[in-house]
């Protein structure tokens, strides 16, 4: 199969996928919603035409709650996000948004989050994310364990955890750079995106390795092990790629039809299960096959 043949493009290709997302994430930040750094955040829908956004900006700028930040959100919303709000700084600037009353508008959330709360999930949700993939590798691990030839059990969780890094960090990188130049910040909601991004991955993964397994214990023993990783990978492939099509799909209906506060979690999702898909046939089989090389040249190396 060609994945297997031009092994070493995809792992390449995989690689600048990661380098360039690092890259990303070191020019314009992580950019932290008040989930994590504490602060308020009020979404306003005006009843008529949206007044001009520098205005409004002048107006929230005029009440000096620090480094407030002003955003347009779908055809007549605003949101603005500030240090925490205490309730008469909230009535200000919502008399600010409504120019004293003089132009309709509805208030339509208004969030406001500690900042000893938003240390604590941010800790929480770091956690999260390194216990699923250390639970993740025990399982491979554990469920493999009858295949240790010619690959040891626990390197097919390596190679499954090495592909779950390139699922958080390639998706990181792209939403990175969306928040700079469109909308959108590091949420919960984007932690919520990233596992289920990993599980998804991870899933997919599994259904290639387990293929290797099950034709490995098939098939002839002097089959090369590139030969039975390509072979499942033609087996697999039009299943994983029609799974994760059905999946995008739906993905995408939410993102061009659903409301304005999931649309960043739908185009994660979207953008995550497409390079979980890609991980899961151009990475973690292909990793495997560059393991037993790595291996047979340290036995090599041994025997002279």
């Amino acid at each position: 199969m060609y994945i297997v043949k031009y092994r070493k493009f995809f792992l390449g290709l995989s690689l600048l996928f990661v380098v360039l997302s690092f890259g990303a994430i070191a020019k314009f930040g992580l950019k932290l919603g008040i989930d994590f750094t504490g602060g308020s955040v009020l979404q306003v829908a005006y009843d008529q035409v949206r007044p001009d956004i520098e205005t409004v900006k002048k107006s929230v700028e005029a009440l000096n709650l620090g480094a407030a930040t002003v955003q347009e959100a779908g055809d007549k919303d605003v949101i603005v996000r500030t240090r925490s709000l205490a309730e008469p700084e909230r009535q200000s600037l919502i008399k600010a948004l409504s120019d004293n009353g003089t132009i309709q508008m509805t208030e339509k959330k208004f969030d406001s989050i500690g900042p000893t709360i938003g240390a604590e999930l941010r800790t929480k949700s770091l956690w999260s994310v390194l216990l699923v993939i250390l639970l993740i590798v025990l399982y491979i691990t554990f469920a493999f364990r009858k295949v240790s030839y010619p690959v040891s059990s626990w390197k097919y969780g390596l190679a499954a955890v090495v592909a779950l890094l390139h699922d958080v960090i390639v998706p990181t990188g792209f939403f990175v750079v969306f928040n700079h130049y469109v909308s959108g910040e590091i949420d919960v909601l984007y932690v919520t995106a990233i596992l289920t991004i990993v599980g998804f991955s991870v899933h997919d993964t599994i259904v290639v390795f387990d293929r290797i397994r099950e034709n490995l214990r098939t098939g002839s023993p002097k089959t090369e092990f590139t030969e039975t990783v390509g072979k499942s990978l033609n087996q697999t492939f039009g299943r994983s790629i029609n799974t994760s099509l059905s999946v995008i799909l739906v993905l995408l209906v939410l993102l061009f039809a659903g409301g304005e506060s999931t649309k960043n979690f739908a185009l994660l999702l979207t953008v995550g299960i497409f390079f979980g898909t890609y991980s899961s046939i151009f990475l973690a089989s292909p990793l495997l096959i560059l393991i037993k090389e790595m291996q047979d040249k340290k036995l090599a190396k041994g025997k002279k």
